[in-house]
C-alpha cells in the first residue's frame, strides 16, 4: 500500500471518531437538559400505574404510555394542562367539572329565605300586638306658707297609660325566630299624679265651722254686692260646713250621643250650665245653694246651685260641670271645703 493511501485511511478513521464523540456529547447534554418526571397515572377502573417520562403535558404523557379516553371518561388535569405538582394524573367518569360549576352557581343564588323555606318545618308568620304601660309623671306644689309642719295631700290620682305595638313575628316549632315592628299608637293618655305640699294645720272642729260661717257670709256679701243671683237669694242665712270629694263631668260623658233627646239635660229639667251646675247626692235636694272658696275666682264667684243626680253621686260626693272633657281631666278628683245652704 501506498503511503498516501495509509495517509488517508487514517484521516477518516480520525473524522469518524471525532463525530461519534460529537453525537455522544450531543446526547449527553440532551439527557442532561431534559428533566425526567415520574408521574403517577390513575385509571378509571382504580388501577395505578408510575412512569418515567421527560414530558410535561397531560396528553403527551397519555400518548407516549399509549392510553386512550373512551367518551365517558375526563381526565384531570385536563388534556391541554401541564401535570400538577403532585405528578398525579387521574382517569374518571365522573363530571366533576360541571358539578363544581354548577354547585357556585346555586350557591350564589340562595338567599336565608330559601334556606328557612326548604326546611322540613314550616315558617309560620303571624301579626302580634302587644300592649305595654306608660308610667304617669308625678307633680308636686308647695301650697304651703309656714315653716310648721307639712303633709302631702293627692289632689290627682296618677293613672299610667296604654300603648300599644304591632309586630310580625315569624315563628318555627312554635319558637320565634324574627320580629318586625310595624306599627305603635298611644291608646291612652297617662294622667299625672298632682300633689300638694301643705301646712299640717290641727284646728277643732268648732273652729271650722265658725270660720267658715264667717267666709261664707263675708263671700255671699260681697257676691250680693256684685250681683250674684244665687248668693242673693241665701243672704243673712248661716250654711251648714262640710267637706265633700269633689269631681267633674260634662255633657259628653253622660252616657248621651249629642243631638240625642236629653243631651245635656240635668235632672231638674234644665240645661246644664258650666260654673253653675252641680250633681249631689238625694242628701243635697234640688235646688241646694252651695258655695265653695277653691271656685271663688272663677265667673260664678264659686257659687253653685244642685241640679243635677248622678249614678256615683252619693252625699259625700259632689260632681261639677265644666264645659270640655280637658278641664274635667285637668281638674281631677280633690277634698273641698263646701258651704252648703238648703232650700
Amino acid at each position: 500500500m501506498k503511503k498516501d493511501d495509509k495517509a488517508s485511511i487514517s484521516l477518516k478513521k480520525v473524522i469518524i471518531v471525532s463525530i461519534m464523540l460529537l453525537l455522544v456529547m450531543g446526547i449527553s447534554v440532551m439527557a442532561v437538559n431534559s428533566k425526567v418526571n415520574n408521574v403517577k397515572i390513575i385509571l378509571s377502573n382504580g388501577y395505578e400505574m408510575d412512569v418515567l417520562t421527560t414530558k410535561d403535558k397531560v396528553s403527551d404523557i397519555l400518548n407516549d404510555n399509549h392510553i386512550i379516553l373512551l367518551p365517558e371518561e375526563h381526565v384531570i388535569p385536563g388534556l391541554e394542562s401541564n401535570i400538577s405538582d403532585n405528578k398525579t394524573i387521574r382517569i374518571t367518569t365522573d363530571n366533576i367539572a360541571e358539578k363544581t360549576t354548577e354547585t357556585v352557581v346555586q350557591s350564589s343564588e340562595v338567599s336565608v329565605e330559601d334556606i328557612l323555606s326548604k326546611n322540613y318545618d314550616n315558617i309560620v308568620e303571624k301579626l302580634v300586638v302587644e300592649q305595654t304601660s306608660i308610667p304617669f309623671e308625678t307633680q308636686t306644689k308647695d301650697v304651703s306658707t309656714g315653716n310648721g309642719d307639712k303633709k302631702e295631700v293627692i289632689t290627682q290620682k296618677g293613672v299610667d297609660g296604654v300603648k300599644e305595638t304591632t309586630y310580625k313575628v315569624k315563628y318555627q316549632n312554635d319558637v320565634e325566630i324574627a320580629r318586625t315592628e310595624v306599627s305603635t299608637q298611644v291608646t291612652k293618655q297617662p294622667v299625672t299624679k298632682i300633689a300638694e305640699i301643705r301646712d299640717n294645720q290641727i284646728v277643732s272642729r268648732a273652729t271650722v265651722d265658725r270660720a267658715g260661717t264667717e267666709a261664707a257670709t263675708t263671700a255671699a256679701t260681697n257676691a250680693v254686692a256684685n250681683g250674684n243671683s244665687l248668693a242673693a237669694r241665701v243672704a243673712g242665712k248661716t250654711p251648714s260646713v262640710v267637706t265633700l270629694n269633689a269631681s267633674a263631668y260634662t255633657a259628653s260623658t253622660c252616657g248621651k250621643a249629642a243631638g240625642s233627646k236629653g243631651y245635656g239635660i240635668t235632672a231638674s229639667g234644665a240645661r246644664a250650665s258650666a260654673w253653675y251646675t252641680v250633681a249631689a247626692g238625694k242628701g243635697y235636694p234640688l235646688g241646694t245653694i252651695i258655695y265653695i272658696p277653691y271656685f271663688a275666682n272663677k265667673p260664678n264667684g264659686g257659687w253653685f246651685v244642685v241640679q243635677d243626680r248622678g249614678g256615683a253621686i252619693s252625699n259625700n260626693k259632689l260632681d261639677v260641670y265644666m264645659n270640655t272633657y280637658n278641664e274635667c281631666i285637668s281638674f281631677g278628683r280633690r277634698n273641698l271645703q263646701c258651704y252648703v245652704y238648703l232650700p
